[in-house]
């Protein structure tokens, strides 16, 4: 029987990061559907990147009073589980405070840690108001109801009650209480629980202890299902964010070499391609669904943080336009968990079920609203590229389904008649010089 708590741990502890290993795996798996990017060029500067955005959290502080919070939670919500390690070694094999052992070195570590939760525990309660209260504007956006929004709660009361386990586990533990090491916030709780017996403030500890890890343990898996998965993917998101200036597009190289040929006059048009050369056009121009879509585009969706500073940003947006850069992020990720969900349903494979992401879930007013001016990726903190996205659907829709809005096919039309985008005759064109 004395070893039963170990067991049990042992069992919950395997359950839980089990089930955490299982959604990583279908994690990778529903990325992997997209197709393949090379992103291995310049690796110093991608390493530098991920330091100085993820870690650093260098963009999160350009808005200096979410910023600052945001940093709080994040240091303090990370160094405090480092404890973690300590708890599972003495869950396993039924040790208390394996870690005291190093000696002041370990207060010195409570005692930080014990700081930090006060300290996150004011930076949630202002988020919480921040969006409840205050109702910020770009947490009340038309994407922002129903799950998105409770989904930023969840999260706060999460961490609320993660940190009070925290801080009444130290509390009531006596023999660290004894120690009058490391029990900077904690010895100002002790009191409160003076009016108890001694087995009575053992059992609050023992069951704060026990609630505090199987809570981390459920907060773990529970960020699959949650905007807060970009705790995990914002280092990978940023390593393999785009080097290249923001208002440089990619050429499609097949029909780069089309336009090469055409105006090159020693290619005959009508003759045979060489023997054994195969066909390089690519099998669809654009993207209208997600598997068309890069990896690194759904590696994006599943990072968005929606914390809608993209939209907030949007010259489009901000006009009336239906255009929301965190919705199309939001509904590409959506279309991939439903994608996810059906390859699971189906053995492994996609079964068609008639519905794709453009048309389904991103409007052609919405993509067409965009004016490609990158705010939304300079404003992302995480190194998310909506403007990819919709520049890929915009290709489709023009190269496959040739509907572009009137105002384009006209461009095009011009440029093509008459080398401008205007529609002068090209005699013509450098008449306003006289005006």
């Amino acid at each position: 029987m004395e070893y039963v708590p170990n067991i049990i741990f042992a069992i919950i502890l395997i359950i839980g990061i089990g089930y955490f290993a299982r959604n990583v795996k279908k994690l990778i798996r529903n990325i992997k559907l997209g197709q393949d990017l090379d992103v291995s060029d310049d690796k110093p500067q991608r390493w530098k990147n991920m330091s100085r955005i993820a870690l650093g959290q260098s963009k999160m502080v350009k808005r200096p009073i979410a910023g600052f919070l945001h940093v709080v939670v994040y240091v303090g919500f990370v160094i405090i589980n480092i404890e973690v390690l300590e708890i599972i070694i003495d869950g396993v094999f039924g040790t208390h405070r394996i870690f005291s052992k190093i000696g002041s070195l370990y207060g010195i570590l409570i005692g930080t840690f014990e700081i930090l939760a006060i300290l996150v525990l004011v930076a949630v309660i202002l988020f919480w108001l921040r969006r409840n209260v205050i109702k910020l504007k770009r947490f009340l956006s038309t994407e922002m109801k129903g799950w998105p929004k409770s989904d930023g709660n969840i999260i706060l009361y999460f961490e609320v009650v993660l940190m009070c386990l925290f801080l009444t586990m130290n509390a009531t533990d006596l023999q660290f209480q004894a120690m009058d090491s490391g029990n900077v916030i904690s010895q100002f709780i002790a009191p409160w629980f003076n009016g108890f017996s001694e087995s009575t403030i053992h059992l609050i500890e023992r069951s704060a202890w026990w609630i505090h890890i199987i809570g981390i343990l459920a907060f773990l898996n529970y960020l699959y299902f949650s905007k807060h998965l970009h705790i995990l993917l914002a280092f990978p998101n940023t390593y393999y964010g785009k080097l290249t200036p923001k208002g440089q597009f990619p050429n499609l190289e097949a029909v780069t070499k089309e336009v090469k040929m055409m105006m090159d006059p020693n290619v005959d048009p009508f003759a045979a391609p060489p023997e054994g050369a195969e066909p390089e056009m690519p099998a669809k121009f654009g993207a209208s669904d997600v598997q068309d879509l890069s990896w690194v585009n759904l590696l994006n969706a599943y990072t968005c943080t929606e914390c809608g500073r993209c939209t907030s940003e949007c010259p489009a947006n901000q006009t009336g336009k239906k255009l929301s850069p965190r919705k199309i992020m939001m509904d590409t990720r959506d279309r991939l968990e439903e994608v996810g969900k059906n390859i699971d349903a189906n053995n492994g494979e996609f079964k068609d079920d008639g519905k794709q992401l453009l048309g389904d879930y991103i409007t052609n007013e919405e993509i067409w609203a965009c004016t490609t001016c990158n705010a939304c990726v300079e404003a992302c903190p995480v190194s998310i590229d909506p403007l990819n996205i919709i520049m890929q659907m915009r290709q489709y829709l023009v190269m496959e389904k040739s509907a572009a809005p009137m105002e384009l096919n006209n461009m095009m039309t011009n440029i093509e008649n008459n080398g401008a985008p205007w529609p002068y005759n090209q005699q013509d064109r450098l008449n306003w010089k006289n005006e």
